[in-house]
């Protein structure tokens, strides 16, 4: 083959740290569209969907075969830390947590993914990010 070719989507969930709600309204369109430049622009990811609540934030994009999931959601959550300390200069400091979770979608549930993460206020009407949590480590058999 005279070129490298993948198509990989993934299901990207992590959280503010301590689970802090620190995603105000105020900031929570900036910062998805922050981070949807950088996945676009510097990973050269194809974002599908954004969305999460106070405390998390989930993102369903195609990865670039050029980068490593690892160094994509190490800069992503450095730069966008960053980035909102510095440009909206919140009460308290902002900060994500350590960890993450990424799953692996298949072509044929990238739709039904993208409508999951899309009514995330909804779904959070309902279900804690704990239980939700709790719930996608199961799905995926991942013991925590």
């Amino acid at each position: 083959m005279p070129h490298s070719n993948a198509k990989i989507w993934i299901h990207l969930v992590f959280s503010t740290k301590d689970r802090m709600p620190l995603i105000t309204e105020s900031i929570e369109k900036n910062l998805h569209s922050h981070i949807r430049r950088k996945l676009t622009n510097e990973f050269d990811c194809f974002v599908e969907e954004i969305n999460g609540s106070t405390d998390h934030i989930h993102i369903l994009f195609n990865m670039s075969e050029k980068h490593s999931l690892e160094n994509i959601v190490k800069n992503i959550k450095g730069e966008s830390t960053h980035w909102i300390n510095l440009t909206n200069r919140p009460e308290e400091k902002f900060s994500w947590q350590v960890g993450y979770c990424a799953f692996s979608i298949s072509i044929d549930k990238v739709h039904a993914v993208k409508t999951y993460i899309s009514r995330q206020k909804d779904h959070h009407g309902k279900i804690s990010f704990k239980d939700e949590y709790e719930k996608l480590m199961k799905i995926y058999s991942i013991k925590d």
